[in-house]
């Protein structure tokens, strides 16, 4: 049944941005929708407009035809209430539930995890731990990018304790923040899902030595191990008072919530992070109980179709006009390309047409004086969505502001309308298109249904395109072989043979 809507989204119309805004009057109010977060009078939340991309009423309507073709409410459903959505592996996927909306017992577990939390945050920042000024996160992926993330917009002034996340195995990742630290007041935070992921592990021992041999008597008691298999932490060696488990069902790369949360709340505060939690909770609520149009996440994810699907585009870009959140596109990178990025469907049949476009971008104003010239002249169609706070994360002349948003704004309004002129390598042809997610704040609220809003974005994608958004295969075999080449009793290609005796392996 899908096919047959492919097939009439296909065969409708395409018109120009500035024709859809010609002939509808009312385009702006049907697409750019306010998102509204806490009571009336503490009002808080977003703007999102995709009013400048290519969806009109006709392809809308398609695509909500695709999502009842597609079983969207009923995979939704199973979602929140903690069913079987990732068959390859069997699980469920209950990152919802962290935020306190989905399967009554799955709530609870996450609840009682948060609490026990929440009392060693605490008990660390009233000092029950000694003097701890600093902490070191060691994990990889969604075990980094999203603490690191959230740390970076929500921190930069007053953080409680001085984060710092590593995560690649490259020793000069550990070496620059040894540099930075303490050891004698320092925590180390080891997160790992099952306690065993090499580079993670690896670089755990190597923070334990450094710890040691700058006159740590006990290095472990300075380690809190953040994992889904405790007893693995605690052969490791982490005293059972300080592991924080967080459930089997909460993937990776949507893990920011559970206790993989442990560094951003260490840096904020409790509190703080209960309200980034409640954000995330906001937009859970919305993506669950609206239909259609007026879903957020299901709207961003018709347009992702049409440009992947309809206009062949390979890439989407993503700008974020806030230093706060500079390390946004590269946390969107693992979140929708380890999501998305599959060649069959959840059925195991291959894919009929292409899925995750590639996700890159950058920081506004830097990036437009790097790749905004291929944005607005070059031969590819590159949907594009830029981000923005209203209020600045500085206190400096509001000119500063002003002028950011300024470029944003132009930078939208310029990729739709084009330029002509007699001289071509003057012309701008313009009709390119762009969505604006314009928020009130980078506040620990506004951040937590941002990142909830693209997590549900990724999620409805994955069912338009009837894949398992939860599993990641794609990136073992890489490991496999890099073990393999550890244990040297393996021949390879002449072309890898050569470069590990270059490097002197093997």
């Amino acid at each position: 049944m899908s096919a047959a809507v492919w097939e009439k989204l296909k065969g409708l119309a395409k018109p120009t941005l500035a024709e859809l805004f010609a002939a509808d009057p009312a385009r702006l109010d049907a697409l750019a929708t306010r998102f509204e977060l806490g009571d009336e009078e503490a009002a808080s939340g977003a703007r999102f407009d995709w009013s400048k991309t290519h969806l009109d009423a006709a392809h809308i309507a398609l695509f909500e035809e695709l999502a009842e073709a597609t079983g969207f409410s009923g995979r939704r459903a199973a979602l929140f209430a903690g069913e079987v959505v990732n068959p390859t592996e069997g699980r469920a996927a209950e990152h919802t539930a962290q935020r306190g909306e989905g399967k009554e017992e799955s709530v609870a577990l996450a609840q009682e995890c948060h609490h026990r939390m929440a009392a060693i945050v605490e008990a660390i920042h009233r000092g029950a731990m000694g003097d701890v000024k600093h902490l070191i996160h060691i994990g990889i992926g969604g075990s980094a990018l999203g603490p690191a993330l959230a740390i970076d917009a929500l921190a930069r002034e007053g953080a409680m304790v001085d984060v710092h996340v590593v995560s690649n195995i490259d020793g000069c990742a550990l070496e620059q923040v040894f540099a930075a630290c303490d050891p004698q007041t320092t925590m180390l935070a080891i997160a790992s899902k099952t306690f065993t992921t090499i580079e993670t592990m690896t670089n755990a021992e190597s923070a334990i030595e450094w710890l040691k041999e700058n006159g740590v008597d006990d290095p472990y008691g300075r380690v809190v191990a953040l994992t889904a298999a405790p007893e693995k932490a605690m052969e490791w060696g982490v005293d059972e008072t300080r592991v924080l488990p967080f459930a089997e069902s909460v993937g990776g790369r949507y893990s920011l919530w559970s206790s993989i949360g442990f560094p951003v709340a260490m840096a904020l505060g409790w509190p703080d992070f209960a309200e980034m939690l409640a954000g995330a909770a906001a937009m859970d609520r919305h993506f669950r109980d609206t239909d259609g149009r007026a879903n957020l996440p299901l709207r961003a994810a018709f347009a992702d179709q049409y440009y992947t699907r309809l206009r062949g585009c390979q890439t989407r870009a993503v700008f974020a006009y806030d230093e706060r959140l500079g390390l946004l596109p590269d946390y969107l990178q693992q979140l929708e390309m380890e999501s998305n990025g599959k060649s069959v469907k959840a059925d195991g049949l291959p894919v009929d047409g292409p899925t995750a476009p590639i996700t890159w971008g950058g920081v506004g104003t830097d990036a437009q004086h790097a790749v905004f010239q291929l944005l607005h002249q070059g031969t590819n169609l590159v949907p594009v969505d830029f981000i923005a706070s209203i209020v600045p994360g500085h206190d400096l002349d509001s000119a500063h502001h002003r002028i950011l948003l300024s470029n944003c704004f132009a930078q939208g309004a310029a990729l739709m309308a084009g330029k002509a002129s007699d001289d071509p390598a003057r012309a701008y042809p313009g009709d390119r298109p762009s969505a604006t997610i314009l928020l009130d704040d980078v506040s620990p609220a506004t951040f937590g249904a941002l990142i909830a809003f693209h997590e549900h974005r990724t999620f409805a994608n994955a069912v338009l395109m009837g894949i398992n958004p939860f599993d990641q295969f794609g990136v073992e075999l890489g490991k496999e072989i890099a073990r393999e080449i550890e244990k040297g009793d393996t021949t390879f290609d002449p072309s890898t043979e050569a470069l590990l005796e270059a490097a002197g392996i093997g």
